[in-house]
Parts: C-alpha cells; sequence; structure tokens
C-alpha cells in the first residue's frame, strides 16, 4: 500500500497547469472509440490508474492500445471485437461500463459485467438498460452480466429520472448509429458530457445539445477514427482551489475553464477567497481564515459530488458551523472517521454532515476510502500540527496523476513514500 507524508508549509504559491481528464473524460472516448474502425488518438491523457486498467479492458476487447509518451493514447479498433467484457476489468472502474453501448451499437451484441470503482454508495445502471431497450435491444441480467442484443437499434426518445452522467454517455454512444433520431431528456448537463459530444461529432456523429438537459442524436451508418484532446480536469482544478483556500496563499492555474468551476468559485468566494478568470485558466488568493458555508451537492451545474469531500476537509478548519447534504450517492461519507482521527468536528447522520470548524487539526495516519476522499485527507494534512500520513494512495492516483507533485510546485510539503 502507497502513502504520502504531508507536513504542514505555509501558504501556496505558483502557476500550474492542470491535467488533462483522464479518469473522467479520456476513459469514456476511449470506450468511445470502439464504435469505428481505425486509430483513435487521445492527447493531454496523463497516466492514472484508471487508464491503466481501461487500456487492458480495450486490449481484452479486441483492440489494440498504445501509449505514446506521457499523454497519449492510441486505439486501434480496427480487428474484430470480443464483445465481452470480464468482471475482473470491470468490477475495478465505473467507466469501463461505458463500454456497453459502443459495442452493441456496432457489434448487435454485447455481454459487460456489472461496473465497479470506488466505494461511494449505490450506483444503479437501471436507466442504461431501460434506454437500450427503448432503443430496441434485448436487455437482461443474466449470472452478474448485462446481456444485449440488437440488429440494428432504433432512435426513439428517452426520458431520465436522474441526469445521470454514465447512463447519458452510454446512450449517445450507441444512438449515434441508431436508425433514426433519438432525443434524451433530462440529460447529464456535466462539461465531460460535452467533450464526449464533441468527441462523437469529429468522428462523423451528429449530437446536438450536449450541455443542455436535452441532447438530440440523429443517426448515421458509419464513424470513422478520430483524434481529440482531452479537456482539463476540473476536480483538480477545484482541488487546487480548495487547498490554496486551505493553506492560504495565491496560485494560477493554467488550462482550466472558469465556467466549469463556476459554483465552487462562487463558494469559495462566499468563505472569503477571492478567485477570478484569467486569460487562460483561474486565478485564486485566500489570506486570513475562511467562513463555513452551508454546501448541497447536485448534479452539474450544481456542486459536484466529487469536490464534497475536499469541502467537508476544508470547513473542518473554517470559521463557524456549516451543514454539507450529499444528494448524488448515499455512501459518500466513510472518510469522515478518518477526519475525525485529525482532531475535526464532524457529525453525520444520513445524507447531512455538520462540520463545526476547529482551530487546527492533528498529523495523524489515516487511511484513503476513494479518490477524492484520499485527496481531502491530503489537503487536510496541509494545515495540520505535526506529520499526516495518508495510506491507500493508490485510490489517489486512479484520478491524480502526481498530486504530491503539483501541490509541491505550488509550495506545500507531500511526499511521495514507495
Amino acid at each position: 500500500m502507497g502513502r504520502y507524508a504531508v507536513r504542514p508549509s505555509g501558504p501556496l504559491c505558483g502557476r500550474v497547469r492542470v491535467a488533462g481528464a483522464t479518469k473522467n473524460s479520456g476513459t469514456k472516448q476511449m470506450a468511445a472509440a470502439l464504435l469505428a474502425p481505425g486509430v483513435t488518438t487521445l492527447r493531454n491523457m496523463p497516466r492514472v490508474r484508471d487508464l491503466d486498467v481501461m487500456a487492458e479492458l480495450m486490449t481484452a476487447l479486441g483492440a489494440h492500445v498504445e501509449l505514446v509518451g506521457t499523454d497519449e493514447v492510441r486505439v486501434d479498433a480496427s480487428g474484430a471485437l470480443v464483445p465481452e467484457a470480464p468482471y475482473e476489468l470491470v468490477s475495478r472502474i465505473r467507466a469501463s461500463f461505458n463500454v456497453l453501448g459502443p459495442l452493441l451499437a456496432r457489434c448487435g451484441h454485447a455481454r459487460v459485467a456489472l461496473p465497479g470503482g470506488d466505494n461511494i454508495g449505490s450506483r444503479k445502471v437501471d436507466m442504461h438498460l431501460r434506454g437500450l431497450a427503448a432503443l430496441g435491444a434485448e436487455v437482461g441480467v443474466e449470472h452478474g452480466f448485462v446481456v444485449a442484443r440488437a440488429s440494428r437499434l432504433v432512435g426513439t426518445r428517452l426520458v431520465l429520472d436522474f441526469p445521470s452522467v454514465g447512463a447519458t454517455e452510454n446512450l449517445m454512444c450507441a444512438a449515434v448509429l441508431a436508425r433514426g433520431t433519438t432525443v434524451i431528456e433530462n440529460a447529464a448537463r456535466e462539461p465531460e458530457v460535452t467533450d464526449l459530444a464533441a468527441f462523437l461529432d469529429r468522428m462523423g456523429g451528429r449530437v446536438v445539445g450536449a450541455g443542455t438537459s436535452t441532447i438530440e442524436i440523429e443517426g448515421v451508418d458509419a464513424l470513422v477514427a478520430a483524434e481529440s484532446e482531452i479537456m482539463a480536469d476540473r476536480v483538480e482544478a477545484g482541488t487546487l482551489l480548495m487547498a490554496c483556500g486551505m493553506a492560504g496563499g495565491e496560485i494560477e492555474l493554467v488550462g482550466t475553464r472558469f465556467e466549469h468551476l463556476e459554483l465552487v468559485a462562487m463558494k469559495l468566494c462566499e468563505m472569503g477567497m477571492r478567485v477570478s478568470a484569467t486569460p487562460d485558466g483561474m486565478w485564486a488568493q485566500a489570506q486570513g481564515p475562511l467562513r463555513a458555508v452551508d454546501i448541497a451537492t447536485l448534479p452539474h451545474p450544481g456542486f459536484a459530488t466529487d469536490f464534497m469531500p475536499i469541502a467537508v476537509a476544508m470547513m473542518s478548519v473554517a470559521q463557524g458551523s456549516a451543514i454539507v447534504t450529499e444528494n448524488v450517492y448515499d455512501g459518500r461519507f466513510q472518510f469522515v472517521d478518518e477526519l475525525r482521527r485529525m482532531g475535526a468536528d464532524i457529525h453525520t447522520e444520513g445524507r447531512h454532515a455538520v462540520v463545526r470548524g476547529v482551530e487546527r487539526l492533528s498529523g495523524a495516519p489515516v487511511v484513503a476510502s476513494d479518490v477524492r476522499a484520499g485527496a481531502a485527507l491530503v489537503l487536510a494534512g496541509l494545515v495540520a500540527e505535526g506529520e499526516t500520513v495518508v495510506y491507500g494512495t493508490e485510490h489517489v492516483e486512479r484520478g491524480y496523476a502526481d498530486l504530491p507533485g503539483v501541490l509541491s510546485a505550488l509550495g506545500a510539503d507531500v511526499e511521495r513514500i514507495d
């Protein structure tokens, strides 16, 4: 088990480039590459653990994957595909379930294990299956696998119960090769969905409305391999903004987009930070203690659930009390016990956490239960007396290519211990 040693080091200062969103956007476009024969090239894809798993899965499906340099991935889906995604790979990351729609659309059938990923609560796939059935597929669950068949999908109107990112992406990829027009109502509006839609358009698809609650897809007969520049990771950018808020200082983030983090910026300003857009990213400054504010997670453009653990860590050292409400996943407060080990005053009940700020945390050995929980513990260590050792860093490295390195570039004292 890897670990990070974190020690307080004073205010952060500097200018860093935000890494590409490999976990939340790049792996989804790797799955979409199965829709067309030929070589797809994805750039701005830094190495995270989820990329390794996705590359293994794509290889098992019959594609050839080549990792070029430090941030380029090439997927060759020219050969005959094997439309079966094995449990031992799909169970490791949630994004692996995104191969279901592309395999069904291109091969006419697919057998994909039910998905895994972080242990943060129930994440059902009912909307994926109902949507594919509405598109004309025969869909069922057999022995832990989703089995779907359709000689040719047919466009229809789909209304999602909840704006699920995964369901929107899977159905969008399936509908792009369907006959006729598909309309997805109550679609997810996350920037990663827009990034995937733009990639499908470059492949020859016809996707309109991504980024709004209504997406219209006009099916085409065939797609071609394409190239893509993966968007900057807005979760990494938000993590760094909150690190600045906790440790103080002044930082500039290059490559990210202010509109992807507008609500996060608004909340940070309510807490006493200064945050603004720059021509090539974002700027933030924090002077003095922050004020606690209430937060409730919601689908985009709301406050993203991925930021919630880090926000709780922020509130634990802010002045006053705050109520943090998790509306997306039902098991995401597992990390709170680790913050309590560091002296945080947090009480949870159901989907709510009451956080009372303390003057300072105390360094302690803690364990990351998932990728964002791990990031929250690292940031807590920046403002804790003594040394904090964060175990389970393999979780953190599923989504952050080098969190210790980028924090160190801003002046933090964070060391990876292998």
